[in-house]
Formats: C-alpha cells, sequence, structure tokens
C-alpha cells in the first residue's frame, strides 16, 4: 500500500517539475533578462569618403566636400533611460546613412532602429506608436552605447520620415525616440 501512495504523488510532480522548467527556459529566451546587465558598446566612425567618378589623378585635385548632416535630432526617454544624437548624413557619393552619436540606452532583446512618421511623444503616451504608420527598420541595433551608422536606402524619400526610434521588436515598445529637424 506504501508503494501505490507514493507513486501517486511522484507522477503529478515529477509533471510538474517538468512543465515548470519548460516554462522557465521559454520565459527566459523571450525576455532574455541577462541583457539588462550586459552593455555592447559600438564605436564607428563616420564612413569614409569615395573617390568620386571623373575626378582629375594629377597633380591638382579639387577638395572632394565633406559629409553634410541634413536631418538631426536629440533621443528621449520612453520604456528604458535613452540619450544620444541622432543624424541623417549625406555622403559625399550620395548615400545617405542613420548616425547615432553618443547613444546610451539599455540593451534588449530584438532592438532595431526605426525610421518613422510618428510624432515623438513624452512618457507613456509615445512608447509604442512608431510601428502604427510609416516606418522603415534600418536594421538591428548594433549596440546600446556608443556611436554607429546605419544606411538608409537609397529609395526612401526622407520628407516622408520624421523620428527615430530605439524599437523592441520583441515587445513593440520604444526605448527612446528622436523628432528629426533639418540642419
Amino acid at each position: 500500500m506504501a508503494g501505490n501512495a507514493r507513486r501517486r504523488w511522484v507522477l503529478p510532480v515529477t509533471g510538474a517539475l517538468i512543465a515548470g522548467a519548460l516554462l522557465l527556459g521559454a520565459g527566459l529566451y523571450w525576455f532574455q533578462p541577462w541583457k539588462l546587465w550586459r552593455d555592447e558598446t559600438v564605436k564607428e566612425t563616420l564612413p569614409a569618403a569615395s573617390p568620386v567618378a571623373g575626378a582629375p589623378t594629377g597633380g591638382q585635385t579639387s577638395p572632394q566636400p565633406g559629409p553634410e548632416t541634413i536631418a538631426e535630432g536629440s533621443l528621449i526617454s520612453h520604456e528604458h533611460a535613452t540619450r544620444g544624437t541622432v543624424k541623417i548624413v549625406r555622403l559625399p557619393d550620395g548615400s545617405r546613412t542613420l548616425r547615432l552619436e553618443n547613444l546610451d540606452t539599455s540593451n534588449g532583446p530584438d532592438l532595431r532602429v526605426l525610421l518613422t512618421d510618428a510624432p515623438v511623444k513624452e512618457g507613456v503616451a509615445g512608447w509604442r506608436v512608431f510601428d502604427d504608420g510609416k516606418h522603415i527598420s534600418l536594421g538591428k541595433l548594433k549596440g546600446n552605447k556608443g556611436d554607429q551608422n546605419y544606411g538608409i536606402p537609397a529609395d526612401v524619400k526622407l520628407d516622408e520620415y520624421t523620428s527615430v526610434s530605439i524599437w523592441c521588436d520583441r515587445f513593440d515598445v520604444s526605448f527612446g525616440a528622436a523628432e528629426l529637424g533639418r540642419a
């Protein structure tokens, strides 16, 4: 009789432990809490000017125009404390780059850099608006600290986008955002 009583509670307890372990594993995968304590610093320089086709190669060369900042803004905090500067820079070859300078935010799962048409709002009102309208992902956030560049596709019409968000795609929330003003 004692053996039967023992078997009656061993199976349910074992099942509960297995289910708990699976839920814990899924929760850790989904939330990735360790990223909150692990910083990733990136220190990219602005892409260098490439030679212009047809430029003189002899003794006399004219100076090449440098990069031109065409829009910029300062990041404000949303879901996580975030600060830094956002610039859209036109390079001498005509390509455009979104540059994050002195970025400082929390790390998190599935962070992206979004170029959007959403207005930047302070506080909770601004947390979830950046994927509602027109937006384009420029890629995964390379690091939560430092300076980094993101190429902007040639077909993107910059006058249709007014802001940038550090966006957590996993939880559909903005860590921080900047309104772009013309430089």
